[in-house]
C-alpha cells in the first residue's frame, strides 16, 4: 500500500530521492483511477503506460531505484533504467531470479481451490458423480498447497532475507494471511470429505487441528497488526482491502467450528461453539473498523486504480462467512442443549436468532459485492494480478451463506437461485486460473515490479 507521494507527510525516500536526481522523468502516484493520464509523461509508442498511472511509473521507479532491494535488473542483465515492465519484449528471467518475486499471494489459489471444493459438497441439487468431483477438486488443492509451500521454501533458502522482507513489506506482508486461510480451507474440506462419521480417531485428530488453528491464528492477529502498527504508517487514502487479511484467518476459526461441531461429541462440541463465536466475533468486528476506513478511502480518494478493483471483493467475505458460520454452529449445537435447563434460552431460540443475524449479514455481504461488481464492471484491470483471486473466495463465502439460509427456510427457488451463483462461480473461478497460468508463462508475474513485493497503489 504504497504512500501518496504528493502527501507532505509522505517525504520521498532515500532511494526514490536518487532515482529522481539521476532521471528526466519524474515519478507520479495517484490513488484515484479517475484523474486524468495528461497529469503523467506519456509515451506515444507505449500509452497503456498513461493509462496505467501510478501502477506503471511506481513500479517502474521501484526496479530502476532498487526500491525493494532485489536487485533483479542490476544484477547482471545491463537494462537499469531503460526497463519497462510492461513491454512485451522485455528480458526474460530464469527460474531463480523469478522465484524472488513468489509472493505470499500465490495462496490466495489454493484458498479458493478448497473454497470451491466446500461449494460444490454444499450444493443444494446433487447429481451422481457431483461429491466425486468435489473430491478431486480437494486432492488437488492439497496438491496445490504442498508444491506452493516447497516452492515458497526455495525463495527463502535461495534468496537470504526474503523472509523477513516478505513478512514487513508493506504490501506483500498483508498477504501473509493468506497461508492460513489455505490452511482453513483444507481443514474443513477434510472434515467434509475425509472424515468417516464413526472413526473417533479421526474425530479427534480434526478437533486438535482446530484448536491448534485457533491459537496460531490468535498470535496471528495480535502480533502481525502490532508490527503493522509499530512499523508503518499508512495513510487512509491508501487503504486497500487487504488491511482486513490479517484478522480473516482467526475469524474462519467460525467456519471451521459450524463445520465440525455437529460431528463433535456433546462434551466436545460446546467448547468448539463458543470458541467459534469468539474467534467469529473478533474477526467480524475488526473487520467493521476496517470498513469504516474503507468507505473513508472511498469518499475521500475515490475507487482504487483499476488494476486493483477486484480486492474490493474482499469485503464480501467478514459478513459472508459469518453469516454462514452462524448457521453451523446454531446447528452444530446438540438438540438438548438448554444453558440453565429452564426451557428459555434453548438450542431453538438460539438457532432463532442464528437465522436472523445471518440475513442481516447477508444483506451487508451483499451491498459490498454489488459495489465491487460496478467498481470492476466500470474500469476492468488490464494486467493480472493475484488479486484477482478476490473474485472468487469471498464469493464462495456468500454463496454458501445464501445456501445455508435457503436450506433453513426450505426454499427450493432460492436454492435454484444459488446453484446459478455456483456456476456463475465456477466460471470465473476457470477465468482467474487461466489468467493466472498465462501470467506465470508470458512472465506478467513472478516478474521484477510485476508482483506483491512492489509497492504501486
Amino acid at each position: 500500500m504504497e504512500r501518496n507521494l504528493t502527501d507532505s507527510h509522505n517525504p520521498f525516500s532515500r532511494e526514490s530521492r536518487a532515482f529522481a536526481r539521476n532521471s528526466s522523468t519524474p515519478s507520479f502516484t495517484y490513488h484515484n483511477a479517475d484523474q486524468t493520464p495528461d497529469q503523467f509523461p506519456v509515451d506515444e509508442k507505449r500509452p497503456e503506460r498513461a493509462l496505467l498511472g501510478s501502477q506503471g511509473n511506481s513500479a517502474a521507479s521501484s526496479i530502476a531505484g532498487g526500491k525493494e532491494g532485489h536487485g533483479d535488473v542490476e544484477n547482471g542483465h545491463g537494462h537499469g533504467d531503460d526497463l519497462d515492465i510492461f513491454d512485451p519484449s522485455r528480458p526474460k528471467f530464469g527460474l531463480r531470479k523469478r522465484l524472488h518475486h513468489f509472493t505470499w499471494a500465490w495462496f490466495t489459489l489454493p484458498m479458493s481451490t478448497g473454497g470451491l471444493s466446500l461449494l460444490i459438497f454444499a450444493q443444494p441439487h446433487q447429481f451422481p458423480g457431483l461429491r466425486q468431483i468435489g473430491l478431486f477438486v480437494y486432492i488437488v488443492n492439497l496438491i496445490l498447497f504442498t508444491v506452493l509451500t516447497c516452492t515458497m521454501l526455495a525463495r527463502f533458502f535461495l534468496h537470504h532475507g526474503d523472509f523477513y522482507r516478505s513478512l514487513s513489506h508493506p504490501r506483500e506482508g498483508f498477504f501473509f494471511p493468506t497461508y492460513f486461510l489455505s490452511v482453513a480451507t483444507i481443514i474443513t474440506s477434510t472434515q467434509r470429505y475425509a472424515i468417516p462419521a464413526n472413526d473417533t480417531a479421526l474425530i479427534w485428530a480434526i478437533q486438535t487441528a482446530f484448536w491448534g488453528y485457533v491459537v496460531v491464528t490468535l498470535i496471528l492477529a495480535v502480533g502481525q497488526y502490532s508490527f503493522v502498527f509499530a512499523k508503518h504508517s499508512f495513510g487512509l487514502q491508501t487503504m486497500m482491502p487487504t488491511w482486513i487479511l490479517p484478522i480473516f484467518p482467526i475469524m474462519l476459526s467460525g467456519t471451521i467450528a459450524a463445520v465440525i461441531s455437529d460431528t463433535q461429541p456433546d462434551i466436545a462440541a460446546i467448547p468448539i461453539v463458543v470458541a467459534g463465536m469468539s474467534c467469529q466475533g473478533l474477526g467480524l468486528f475488526v473487520a467493521i473498523m476496517m470498513y469504516a476506513h474503507m468507505v473513508g478511502r472511498l469518499m475521500s480518494a475515490g475507487l482504487p486504480h483499476r488494476e486493483h478493483r477486484p480486492g474490493l471483493f474482499m469485503n464480501v467475505g467478514p459478513p459472508a462467512f459469518t453469516a454462514l458460520a452462524f448457521i453451523g454452529m446454531a446447528n452444530g449445537l446438540p438438540d438438548n442443549f438448554d444453558r440453565d435447563m429452564d426451557g428459555f434460552i434453548d438450542v431453538n431460540l438460539i438457532r432463532t436468532f442464528a437465522i436472523i443475524g445471518a440475513i442481516f449479514l447477508w444483506a451487508l455481504s451483499l451491498w459490498w459485492f454489488f459495489i465491487a461488481v460496478i467498481a470492476v464492471v466500470s474500469s476492468p484491470p488490464k494486467y493480472f494480478h493475484l488479486g484477482w483471486w478476490a473474485m472468487v473466495f469471498p464469493n464462495t463465502g456468500f454463496i454458501l451463506a445464501t445456501i445455508s439460509i435457503a436450506n433453513e427456510f426450505g426454499n427450493d427457488a432460492v436454492k435454484w437461485v444459488t446453484t446459478g451463483m455456483s456456476i456463475c462461480l465456477f466460471a470465473m473461478y476457470c477465468f482467474v486460473l487461466f489468467h493466472h497460468i498465462r501470467a506465470v508463462i508470458v512472465q506478467d508475474i513472478m516478474y521484477p515490479g510485476r508482483d506483491e513485493d512492489v509497492e504501486d497503489h
